[in-house]
């Protein structure tokens, strides 16, 4: 059995894993890294990345009226994974210093970790596993072919009709790149699609996929699946669906289960690793959790978050803390879905008549009717001058709510906002034309401020 003693361990080679062994090599530290699957994790090879590659053919397809068949489509998607994977690679972070253990992990006690043969001691150990797709224990799905995120990018013929079961994010950008492609699909939601999301936002989007020709069907609990002659049958409790292929997307499972953390002392659930907010284990303050194993927003650019405030805490011993105010996430659908902060209903609830909404049309951005894209909005929460959330549906959301992010991160007032000056025409306008309209009232509806001017253009020379 080969013995090694290392600063830190880190278990987990996908976005948070990463971020805190390339922070913390290139710091001094010495870091050995283990991963048991492919470098790079789940966002590399079957989350983020080739879903939005899949999503890009199926926007090429719309656009052009052109269609891309499944293998041109398929080659895309391992071209794009190709071209990112040298970045996360076994071979950049061992020239970077890292010592890359490809075994499985589990710790043997609170100061160290068994991979394979070897036994690592550290002083510090970091829990980046991640999460997988979660597959409920249905009535009859043992008889089928279940499709998730980690297998439908093998898929190699196109499916005639897709189910999907789960109308989060994941399963609705999936429905839109398969209608795209050439598929029919059904969405099977058993409660309300992208219900984490604004409800009056959500349903531009639902609309929008609806009149592409995806059916999606909500409060449906999926109860029985069955194996039939024309392919696979769901039956819910609003009726049955039958299709050629079924995926399963609703939701992921933390992977923690296979650790043995009990070894270690540290407190865990199903959901993930109990920490404080500086990442720690509850139980055994030498361990920390980044990203999905941390148990809370499961995003790729969270688990780099984390593994940023690791950084700062475990290898530099800085008081960094992990918030969650600050967070924005987005659905890539078309229009893409954003957000930051609270929505609306949230903030109504937490500061009642102190909230003020600003709403801004996509129709009232001269590149959005440039472009003939002009069905969107973006709602921000003001409280006192200051942003505390924003939600936004349209082309390029995504990109539109850092802006956001940004502001509410750094505790910016909407004057920070209204002080730029941002080129013209951009979709970032709309933006710049939300701080003005919540500056607008308060400059152009308040007498004391016409007084002002009268008496500046009678009186002064």
């Amino acid at each position: 059995m080969r013995r090694i003693e290392t600063d830190i361990c880190v278990i987990g080679a996908g976005s948070g894993g990463l971020s805190v062994a390339a922070g913390a090599v290139q710091m001094g530290a010495r870091v050995v890294l283990i991963e048991a699957g492919k470098m790079g994790g789940d966002c590399l090879n079957y989350g983020c990345v080739p879903s939005k590659a899949l999503l890009a053919m199926g926007k090429q397809a719309h656009a052009s009226g052109e269609p891309v068949s499944r293998p041109e489509a398929l080659a895309h998607v391992r071209e794009t994974i190709a071209a990112i994977a040298p970045h996360d690679s076994q071979e950049r972070f061992e020239g970077l210093g890292c010592t890359v253990i490809r075994e499985r992990a589990k710790f043997i006690s609170p100061t160290e970790v068994q991979a394979g043969e070897t036994v690592i001691k550290a002083r510090r150990f970091v829990v980046a596993t991640g999460s997988g797709p979660l597959v409920p224990p249905i009535d009859g799905i043992d008889t089928v072919d279940v499709l998730t995120n980690e297998t439908i990018f093998d898929l190699e013929e196109r499916p005639e009709h897709l189910l999907v079961i789960g109308g989060g994010p994941i399963g609705m950008e999936m429905a839109q790149a398969h209608r795209r492609l050439g598929s029919k699909v059904t969405v099977i939601e058993g409660q309300k699609a992208l219900g984490k999301d604004d409800p009056e936002l959500t349903a531009i989007v639902l609309d929008g996929l609806r009149k592409e020709g995806i059916e999606i069907v909500e409060g449906a609990q999926a109860e029985r699946i069955e194996k039939t002659g024309a392919g696979i049958t769901v039956h819910t409790s609003k009726g049955s669906h039958t299709g050629s292929h079924l995926l399963m997307a609703v939701g992921r499972k933390v992977n923690v289960e296979g650790l043995d953390l009990d070894a270690a002392g540290v407190t865990w659930t199903k959901k993930g690793v109990t920490v404080d907010d500086r990442l720690r284990a509850r139980g055994n303050a030498r361990v920390y959790a980044v990203g999905d194993a941390a148990g809370g927003l499961q995003f790729t650019h969270v688990a780099g978050y984390h593994g940023g405030i690791v950084v700062r805490s475990a290898v530099l011993g800085l008081p960094a803390k992990a918030r969650t105010d600050h967070l924005p996430w987005a659905t890539y659908t078309d229009p893409e879905l954003a957000q930051v902060g609270l929505t609306e209903a949230d903030a109504k609830k937490k500061h009642g008549d102190k909230l003020e909404v600003i709403r801004i049309d996509y129709a009232g951005n001269d590149r959005a009717q440039a472009e003939g894209r002009t069905t969107g909005l973006l709602k921000v929460m003001v409280v006192r001058g200051k942003p505390v959330g924003a939600s936004i549906v349209g082309p390029q959301a995504g990109e539109l709510i850092g802006t956001w992010a940004l502001a509410i991160a750094n505790g910016l007032k909407m004057s920070a906002l209204s002080n730029a000056v941002l080129p013209y025409p951009t979709l970032g306008e709309i933006n710049k034309r939300a701080a003005g309209a919540y500056f607008s009232p308060k400059l152009f509806e308040n007498p004391w401020v016409k007084r002002v001017t009268g008496f500046v253009q009678r009186w002064v020379p």
